[in-house]
């Protein structure tokens, strides 16, 4: 028999899975045969189920609600693959998922069963213009890789507070940062968007040029295309005074009134952020506040509401804001799940969540699943973070000029079987909570995509004027909504 050449080998692999998409697209089954065709044009970048890397794939979401079992994993390295896969995918009408660092535990929000998973981790790059003081980043990186690289620099960027979330899932949702008060979210910050369109075309989105699309992706999710790249501005910060500071459940009261009293401040030192975790069913953990000023003074007066309060622990000190976010801790449970509102703040509001919380026949229910946990996340929003955002050409978000909380319910528990039961449980807890502000007129719109559950109707939320807006950009950029239809994790415009 004649020798078989390495070319020869290759060319009768090729010729084998040119078979296997012709029979796998008689069968009408598009999504196996958008695989074939994948892994018959990136032969290195297409995982399939038989591979031994393909479960390691699968299963890095962050939270175990999220993983799934994708007919394969494709992970473009470059923009022009991203392209190419696109256009195939969009001809096979296969349903597909997009995966930056995999942080959302919402089900399938990125990830899917029986469609193409794009992960996205192979799209990488920190590249920092000194001259213009702007940065361009991969949608693959994770905000620890960008930040150790700005930190050369002594700048940093708009991004999130946890260093292993991944850059383009928060960008996306509009990205809440330690520097918001005074630059506005982490969308306000995208100088400009690299953007492959549901046609495979590759555009620019900036204040210049498809400045509608610059604007929807401030907010909009992944309803419009997938980003390859965001430029960033960078902002003059490196050293900054902070850390945790941890209190005993029974000081909640205290530390909330303290949080109201900051927050009730009219002159706010806009260098000054802080973050507030109620533990309601771990005694041992308890309240946990971060507190961080971007500057090197140690225990500035801002934060002069909570000096006085006994600590159990006491980690603030004058560290860099990588070495800060660092410190920070992710309980090691399996599965979450959270629910997100907001309100104008007030101390007798503070009061009566706290009073309800310990209260609602919920807690009781989330309680009794494997090793549930319940945590509530409270998140300050001065009135300059709106104002920054619209200083920098706007966003889709329809927040209002006032002082609120952007309010988070966390559940964590075990067992894939107690997720409905948490679910439920959590979604009755916001109810009771909403009722609340909705009474006393505390209540607003507004829902934070990166806190939301996968039923919440976060773009339902940003107002009747906005949701018209974006569903006039998908029309443009997206004719045959595609990122409607094949897309089908994430929040959807509907319409």
């Amino acid at each position: 028999m004649p020798f078989l050449t390495p070319r020869r080998l290759l060319l009768v692999g090729l010729l084998y899975l040119a078979s296997r998409i012709s029979t796998a697209t008689a069968a009408g089954n598009q999504s196996a045969a958008a695989c074939l065709e994948l892994a018959y044009t990136f032969r290195n970048n297409t995982i399939f189920p038989s591979q031994s890397t393909y479960v390691s794939l699968a299963t890095d979401n962050w939270s175990q609600t999220a993983w799934a079992t994708p007919n394969c994993v494709f992970q473009p390295k470059k923009a022009s693959e991203i392209q190419q896969g696109v256009r195939l995918l969009t001809k096979r009408q296969a349903p597909f998922a997009i995966r930056s660092g995999g942080h959302m535990p919402s089900p399938l929000a990125a990830n899917i069963n029986d469609g193409i998973l794009i992960d996205m981790s192979s799209v990488k790059g920190v590249s920092y213009d000194a001259a213009k003081n702007i940065v361009t980043v991969g949608t693959g990186q994770k905000w620890r890789d960008v930040y150790t690289q700005l930190d050369l620099y002594n700048r940093s960027v708009v991004g999130g507070r946890v260093l292993d979330v991944g850059v383009g899932g928060l960008i996306l949702g509009c990205g809440l940062s330690y520097l918001s008060d005074l630059y506005g979210l982490a969308c306000d910050n995208v100088v400009n968007y690299e953007v492959v369109l549901a046609n495979g075309s590759l555009v620019n989105a900036n204040a210049t040029s498809n400045s509608d699309l610059w604007w929807a992706l401030k907010g909009g999710g992944n309803n419009f295309g997938i980003v390859t790249s965001f430029t960033l501005s960078t902002h003059p910060v490196y050293e900054v005074w902070g850390g945790v500071k941890i209190y005993s459940l029974n000081q909640t009261l205290d530390v909330l009134h303290a949080m109201s009293e900051y927050q009730s401040n009219p002159n706010k030192d806009p260098y000054a952020n802080i973050f507030t975790q109620v533990f309601t069913t771990n005694s041992t953990i308890g309240v946990v506040l971060t507190l961080v000023y971007l500057k090197p003074t140690i225990a500035p007066p801002t934060f002069n509401p909570f000096y006085s309060i006994p600590t159990i622990n006491d980690t603030t000190n004058l560290q860099t804001l990588t070495q800060l976010m660092g410190g920070q801790n992710v309980p090691p449970i399996p599965r979450f799940d959270w629910f997100t509102t907001s309100f104008k703040p007030s101390a007798s509001l503070y009061t009566q969540i706290n009073n309800l919380i310990v209260t609602a026949p919920e807690l009781q229910t989330l309680t009794s699943v494997t090793a549930g946990a319940l945590a509530l996340a409270l998140q300050p929003i001065s009135t300059s973070v709106v104002h920054a955002g619209r200083a920098r050409g706007g966003n889709a978000l329809g927040l209002q000029a006032t002082n609120q909380t952007w309010f988070a319910l966390d559940v964590g528990h075990y067992f894939a079987t107690d997720d409905t039961t948490a679910h439920n449980a959590m979604r009755g807890l916001l109810a009771r909570i909403e009722t609340l502000t909705k009474g006393n007129g505390s209540y607003l719109e507004y829902e934070f995509m990166n806190d939301a559950s996968y039923d919440q109707d976060v773009l339902g939320h940003y107002g009747g004027e906005n949701l018209r807006r974006l569903r006039a950009v998908r029309a443009r950029y997206d004719p045959e909504s595609v990122f409607q239809r094949l897309v089908p994790g994430g929040f959807k415009l509907g319409g």
